[in-house]
Formats: structure tokens, C-alpha cells, sequence
């Protein structure tokens, strides 16, 4: 058959696509595109046509579509909905197609059941409501063309069908370097053909490839890319591809690890991976939220056809780089220094990408010393006397203390676990509670939960009960905030002239109803996740710590500083333990001014 190649994944035009003739399996359902699929492909066509800022041979890509050669057609696993909307785009501009594009022979796909939508579709134009209503497929397909009609005609689109039909079928063949290149700016598919070697039952691909109507990923294409047995001589061809799958492999086991994936991702990057070495991709090809969802796939694509002179493309080159780039990161990870380091400017929102370009060409003591920690002097440049809450550079201090603690303790082999931190809710908290924050009616229960369970062990009221009377009768004061505790527990509503009267006691009894000037300054703040410092965010420091000692005692993540002052480890003097004075403050502020001293501000200059 004319066109038909060995190559199992690569880009066709739209005119080269309508030279093949399509076959439609029964295990596919029928034409099901909506209005606002519709208007986005021809939205999206448009666009890229109007666009002032396209380099040559810049294309927009469509996504895949997966087909199997059989003797004188294709048969379409996957794709069916696209190839049928651009056939119906094609056949509304059939009269301007005919004249610009005389050579194109453009024929709809034949069904294996519904063998009656080929006429349809080729009759299109002169169909009504009620042909439609013959069965649901006829229907779409007519909704589908009146959307296409309407969306031309409609003046404020302000559509050029000529410039349309230009960007959706032109190509440009180029000789360069003894290579045709189409030079167009046009539409392109991705042409994944599946060999009847490796796929026996389409129906399998097929559902794979629709659960959930997840598309092929941008990983998925390159892997296909890199493995076509066309890249190397026969005899190598098998081992060569079963070393890349191999070494495929363990990259991505380890970017599964958690520990080094949170290490150079961050959870609030609009992309999502489940394949994680995309993100490798994504990182050496330059894309971003805004990027064309297959901007990768065209980029590497490009590597496989650039200079290839009528030879294989340098597969073993291509994958070189690939290991090299992620392995600059492995190299990271496994650096006591350099993990904590790149780790806490990732988190800062400083590109990897930016930090791996920085690298490049710089000793490991250059890079350690003249850019990492000079970038991280840039992130946290203050007066840690004047800072205060909620000032987003204490959240990237108190993390940095955090950091360099750890490091501190190097001897132990710890490691910040950006992993936990990043994947658990962690934040800027008030250490002592804030007496001016109201807490709102609805959170007054479980405050009261709260409160009572620290006292008694429990929250439930027989047993706090029980509590408060076995205790001395000369502990008046815990016996009647326990009594007051009760009530509200009891009371179907806690009025806000009750729960005011609670608070303050046991505000009080904890001895933070005297608040210091200093509330919002960095010596009252620490990390705290939000389960330690609870819903109604005004927790007393008692409970505060209980949480804290029960969470670590049971091996679950806190932050080492936050471990300590909680523990009065930063405190001079042995007062306490249960509260938090102003002495405590003072030393837990000095502590922070000494493990921070090469990296804060002092008198407006930074400390070298």
C-alpha cells in the first residue's frame, strides 16, 4: 500500500493523513463529540493560524492516533473522534479544499457495524434534524457539522476559511541535509502504528487506551521513539533495545521513591505525572503549564530526524543525555550537602532546570559555595528583628533552620525529609495561642474536645467525670474549668458568653492570657502541620506539645526544630516546661540568629 512505512511512531500532515482509507472496528462506540470538543479543536486551529510568533516548520499537534495496517486500509484503535471531526471540518470547506488542494482525496472511514454513517458523513451537507434522528450516531455527527457551520459563519470569530484551510493541509517539502523536511506551519497528527506482531487483540489496546480516556503521554511516545527496531542495525537491535527499557526502568523506580521525587518536584507544579520520568523530559525540552500538551514529543522528535542524512537517528547519543541529565539530580540526592542545599531552593520555587543550568561547567565546591548558598543568602535577606508574620520569608527561615539543624547533626546520617514536608501539611503557626483570634461557633465543640481530653485522657464525659472527682480538693481551679468543660459538652449549643468564660480560665491555667507585644514576630512561630495545630488554629502550647511528643514518639514526621523548642531545647533556663515565656522566646529567636548567621542580614549587608 502507497504510504505505508515500518516505522511504528511518527508525525503525518492532515493531507497526508486523507491518503489513507480508515476502517472503524464494532468494538468502538460511534461518534460522540460534543459542541465545546468541537469549537476547542477549531479554537485551537485557529489560534496557532493567527499566531505572529511561529518559527519554520512550527506545527500544531493533534493527538495520537493508533492504527493497525491491514491489507489495503488502516484500522483505528484509537482516534476515531478526531479523524472523524477534521474529515467533517474538511467537508465544510470542501468547494475552497477542492480548489487550493486539488490533488487531496479525501474519503470518511468505513464502519464494521453502522455501515450506513459512510454515505452520512460523504452526504453531510444536505442532511436535516429529522435524517439525524434516524440513530443516536447520525445525530452527532449532524450536531457536530451544524457546530463547524456555525462557528465559520459566526462574524465574531472573524475566521479567513483560506488561512484555515492553509494551517490545516499545506506542506512545504524542504531538502536539508539530504532529508525532506516539511517546512509548513501546520496541522500535524501523532501516527502510532501498533505491528499485528505485537498486538494480536486491538480490543486490548484499545481499552487500555480508554480507561478513562487517559491520553498516551508525552513518555509513552518518546519510549516508542526510542525502541523502533528502524534505529539499529539488526543485529543490535534487541539488546540495545532491551539495555534503554532496562535502564528505563530503574530511572523510574527511582523517581517513584518519594524521598527523591519530592527532593526535585514540587507538589504545587500544575503538571501531574504518574509516568515520573516525564518530567525529566519536560525539564530538558522546556515545558511548561502553557506548553502545546505534546510540545516534548515534537521536541525529541526532532532529535530523531535532525541530520540524520539517511541514517538511523544516534539513539545511543539521545539516551546518553537523558541518563546524564537525570543523573545530575541522582548525583544531588546522594550528596549530604548538595540534597539539603538544592532541595530547600526547590522548595523556595527556584527552578531545577535553572539550578542544573547553573551547574553546568562549575566545580562542586563553585556551585556549593558561590551559587547555592548565595542563592539561598537571597531567599531568607532580612532582619530577622524586624520580620514578622505573615511575611513569606519566615516560612522559607524557618525551614532553612530546620535544614541547617540537620546538617548540624550530619554524624547521624539524618536527612530533611522533603518528601513528608512537602506531602503533609506544613505551615507558619503561632507558638503561644492567639488570644485576639475568635474561635467560631461551629469549631467551639471541638475545642472543647480538645481541651478536656488533655486533662481527663478522654473526651467523653463519664470518664472526665470520674476524673475531676479524683482529684485533691484543694485543686479548685482545674475543678471547676473541668466543671465549665462539662457543661459545654452537655449543652446542645455553646453559647459564645460561655465558651468566653472557659477560654479565658483556661487560657489562665496555661498562663497565656498575658499576650507579649511580640505575638506575630518570628519568636512565636514555628512549622506546625495543620492536624498539630487543629482546625480552630488557636491551640494553647500544652496541647500543642502533646501532639508534637505523641506524633514523634510514634515515628511520624516533625520537623527537628520544631521538635526541639516544643521540647525547651532552645531555653537557658529551666523553668516549665509547659509553657512558653518570654525567655523561652528570646532564646528560641537567638538559636535561629546563630544557625542562620552566614545567611541573614546584619546591619543591611549580607554576612559573607
Amino acid at each position: 500500500m502507497e504510504g505505508h512505512t515500518t516505522d511504528k511512531l511518527v508525525l503525518k500532515s492532515i493531507y497526508q493523513l486523507f491518503k489513507y482509507k480508515f476502517y472503524i472496528p464494532s468494538y468502538q462506540r460511534g461518534y460522540r463529540w460534543t459542541k465545546l470538543q468541537v469549537e476547542q479543536l477549531l479554537n485551537d486551529i485557529w489560534h496557532f493560524s493567527k499566531r505572529d510568533d511561529k518559527t519554520k516548520g512550527e506545527f500544531y499537534c493533534l493527538q495520537p492516533i493508533v492504527v493497525r495496517h491491514l491489507e489495503d486500509k488502516y484500522e483505528v484503535i484509537d482516534g476515531q473522534q478526531r479523524l472523524t471531526t477534521i474529515y467533517l471540518i474538511i467537508k465544510y470547506l470542501e468547494d475552497l479544499t477542492r480548489i487550493a488542494f486539488h490533488n487531496l482525496h479525501f474519503t470518511p472511514p468505513t464502519y464494521e457495524t453502522r455501515t450506513d454513517s459512510r454515505v452520512f458523513l460523504e452526504t453531510i451537507k444536505q442532511k436535516t434534524e429529522t435524517d439525524a434522528h434516524q440513530n443516536i450516531d447520525f445525530y452527532h455527527i449532524w450536531k457536530a457539522y451544524g457546530t463547524i457551520k456555525c462557528w465559520f459563519e459566526n462574524e465574531e470569530n472573524n475566521i479567513n476559511p483560506i488561512d484555515f484551510v492553509n494551517t490545516l493541509l499545506k506542506v512545504q517539502n524542504e531538502e536539508q541535509n539530504g532529508e525532506t523536511t516539511d517546512v509548513a506551519n501546520n496541522v500535524r497528527v501523532i501516527w502510532y502504528e501498533v505491528n499485528v506482531a505485537e498486538s494480536s487483540d486491538s480490543i486490548d489496546i484499545f481499552t487500555r487506551l480508554n480507561i478513562g480516556k487517559i491520553p498516551l503521554t508525552n513518555s509513552e511516545l518518546i519510549k516508542a521513539l526510542l525502541l523502533q527496531k528502524s534505529n539499529f542495525l539488526d543485529a543490535q537491535a534487541t539488546i540495545k533495545q532491551l539495555q534503554i527499557a532496562t535502564e528505563w526502568d530503574i530511572i523510574e523506580k527511582t523517581l517513584q521513591d518519594d524521598a527523591f521525587w519530592f527532593f526535585i518536584y514540587n507538589p504545587d507544579n500544575p503538571i501531574k505525572y504518574d509516568n515520573r520520568i516525564e518530567y525529566i523530559f519536560d525539564l530538558m525540552k522546556g515545558r511548561t503549564k502553557d506548553s502545546e500538551y505534546y510540545h516534548t514529543f515534537n521536541e525529541f522528535n526532532k532529535d530523531f530526524t535532525v541530520n540524520k542524512k539517511g541514517s538511523p537517528p544516534d539513539i545511543d547519543n539521545i539516551w546518553l543525555e537523558i541518563k546524564k541529565y537525570f543523573l545530575t539530580f541522582d548525583e544531588w540526592y546522594k550528596d549530604y550537602e548538595l540534597f539539603h542545599y538544592v532541595g530547600f531552593l526547590i522548595d523556595s520555587g527556584i527552578s531545577i532546570k535553572t539550578i542544573k543550568d547553573e551547574s553546568s561547567g562549575r566545580a562542586k565546591d563553585d556551585f556549593k559555595n558561590n551559587y547555592l548558598k548565595k542563592g539561598i543568602q537571597k531567599q531568607v535577606n532580612c532582619n530577622i528583628d524586624e520580620i514578622e508574620y505573615p511575611d513569606k520569608k519566615i516560612k522559607k527561615i524557618l525551614l532553612l533552620f530546620n535544614i541547617l539543624t540537620v546538617l548540624e547533626t550530619q554524624k547521624s546520617d539524618m536527612r530533611f525529609p522533603f518528601h513528608k514536608y512537602k506531602s503533609e501539611d506544613w505551615d507558619i503557626e503561632h507558638i503561644r495561642s492567639q488570644a485576639d483570634k475568635t474561635i467560631t461557633s461551629n469549631k467551639r465543640v471541638e475545642w472543647t474536645n480538645d481541651i478536656l481530653e488533655y486533662f481527663t485522657g478522654s473526651d467523653d464525659i463519664q470518664k472526665a467525670e470520674e476524673f475531676k472527682c479524683n482529684l485533691q480538693d484543694d485543686n479548685v481551679e482545674l475543678k471547676n474549668i473541668l466543671s465549665l468543660l462539662i457543661t459545654c459538652k452537655n449543652a446542645e449549643k455553646i453559647e459564645e458568653r460561655d465558651f468566653d468564660d472557659i477560654f479565658q480560665q483556661v487560657q489562665k491555667y496555661f498562663k497565656e492570657d498575658n499576650q507579649t507585644e511580640d505575638k506575630n514576630d518570628i519568636s512565636n512561630l514555628a512549622l506546625l502541620d495543620s492536624t498539630t495545630n487543629r482546625s480552630y488554629g488557636n491551640s494553647f502550647f500544652p496541647i500543642k506539645r502533646k501532639r508534637i511528643i505523641e506524633n514523634d514518639s510514634k515515628g511520624i514526621f516533625v520537623p527537628i526544630a520544631t521538635k526541639n523548642l516544643f521540647l525547651k531545647y532552645y531555653s537557658k533556663k529551666l523553668g516549665d516546661v509547659m509553657y512558653w515565656n518570654n525567655d523561652d522566646a528570646k532564646d528560641y529567636l537567638d538559636a535561629i540568629k546563630i544557625t542562620l548567621k552566614d545567611y541573614l542580614t546584619v546591619g543591611g549587608q549580607l554576612n559573607e
